[in-house]
C-alpha cells in the first residue's frame, strides 16, 4: 500500500511541521501524551496537547468510516500486548522521546541525539522481529 503510507507520512510530516513552525514544539507523542495526562509540566499549553493526542484517535475513526477498517492482528495474549507497552513506555522515558519526536522531528532538524535513537529503536526492533520469528511467535 504504497500510496496509503505516502499520503499518510506526508501528513505526519505536516503535523510536525505545523507544530514546529506554528508553537515551536517537537510533535513527538510521548511528550504530548505526558502533557495532556498532567505528567509533564514542560510542552505545548494543555489544549493543544489534549487537542493532539484526542485527534490521533478521531482521525483514525474518521478515515475508517471513509475508506473501511483496517485490518490488524495482535498477539493472542494479553500479557504479551501489556508488557511490550510498558516496556515501550520505559524506553520513550529512558530516551527523552519515542519514534516520532525522534524519528520524525528529530532527524528532520539533523539531531544527532535523534539520529543515535532512531537507530538504537529501529535496530531493537529488528531484533526483536528476527528474535520472535526464529522462536516461532511471530505473527
Amino acid at each position: 500500500m504504497p500510496v496509503p503510507g505516502l499520503i499518510g507520512g506526508l501528513m505526519i510530516g505536516f503535523a510536525a511541521a505545523i507544530m514546529l513552525l506554528g508553537l515551536g514544539r517537537i510533535a513527538g507523542v510521548s511528550g504530548l501524551l505526558a502533557r495532556a495526562m498532567r505528567i509533564s509540566d514542560s510542552g505545548p499549553p494543555l489544549v493543544i496537547a489534549g487537542a493532539f493526542i484526542l485527534g490521533l484517535p478521531l482521525g483514525a475513526f474518521l478515515v475508517a468510516q471513509f475508506i473501511g477498517p483496517v485490518v490488524t492482528r495482535y498477539p493472542e495474549s494479553s500479557a504479551l500486548l501489556i508488557v511490550g507497552g510498558l516496556v515501550v513506555g520505559f524506553g520513550t522515558r529512558l530516551g527523552s522521546g519515542c519514534t516520532s519526536g525522534h524519528g520524525v522531528c528529530g532527524l528532520s532538524r539533523l539531531s544527532k541525539r535523534s539520529v543515535v535513537a532512531t537507530a538504537c529503536f529501529m535496530g531493537s526492533g529488528f531484533a526483536t522481529v528476527a528474535v520472535m520469528n526464529a522462536l516461532g511467535m511471530g505473527w
